[in-house]
């Protein structure tokens, strides 16, 4: 299947939302259309382009819904967003329009950055908003070392030390004060993060801005 073009993938992602708890259900054109902002004339032309394209079933009249292909395409664009939402808010710390931004940047995403991005985030299941994100069939590699990963990242049973902290300097001492700076060794535990065999309190957000180098497994 060839490329499909940033409009395409709008309009798979909106019917993905639209009918994602029931995927059998029959989308209404002049629905569509709204949640595109367009006319029910070009929601009905880009309908009729998707379905020769087997992405969507077009019932004349009524409206469409996601073929089994169109509704893996869709639920992967979606994806894309809901990581790259959390790669906004919870490790850049965006202030800005998180949504409009993710949006525009999910269609530049390939497979192979999108399985990077999913590995960095730690495998999230929702969104920050509390939205579900898509589940794919993912390919875990063995465990390397050298990997710079966020400390929420870090394989059960691993160590690794602390190289960057992505956040604000008072927050950086704050850390610092209860021994977690550059050069912290750490361990991943069953009960969470240990530093010095003590179990570090942080919130997911904060795990996700601090990178550790994984050890050479012995």
């Amino acid at each position: 299947m060839s490329e499909l073009s940033e409009f395409e993938e709008m309009y798979l992602k909106r019917l993905f939302e639209a009918h994602v708890d029931n995927p059998s259900a029959i989308v209404k054109t002049t629905q569509l259309a709204q949640m595109m902002d367009v006319s029910p004339a070009s929601t009905t032309e880009m309908i009729q382009r998707l379905a020769s394209r087997d992405l969507v079933t077009h019932i004349p009249y009524k409206g469409c819904r996601l073929t089994p292909d169109g509704f893996q395409q869709a639920a992967m664009i979606k994806r894309r967003e809901g990581l790259i939402e959390i790669l906004l808010t919870e490790v850049i710390g965006f202030e800005g329009d998180v949504l409009e931004a993710a949006c525009k940047i999910e269609h530049a995403i390939d497979e192979e950055l999108e399985m990077a991005l999913d590995k960095m985030l730690g495998y999230p299941e929702k969104t920050p908003r509390g939205e579900r994100i898509p589940i794919i069939e993912r390919q875990l590699e063995p465990m390397r070392s050298g990997l710079l990963l966020p400390l929420s990242a870090l394989p059960i049973g691993s160590t690794a030390t602390i190289e960057l902290m992505v956040m604000r300097p008072t927050d950086v001492r704050t850390l610092e004060m209860i021994g977690v700076g550059i050069g912290t060794k750490v361990s991943s535990t069953d009960d969470g993060i240990s530093c010095n065999g003590s179990v570090i309190e942080m919130s997911k957000a904060v795990s996700l801005r601090i990178l550790a180098r994984t050890d050479e497994v012995m």
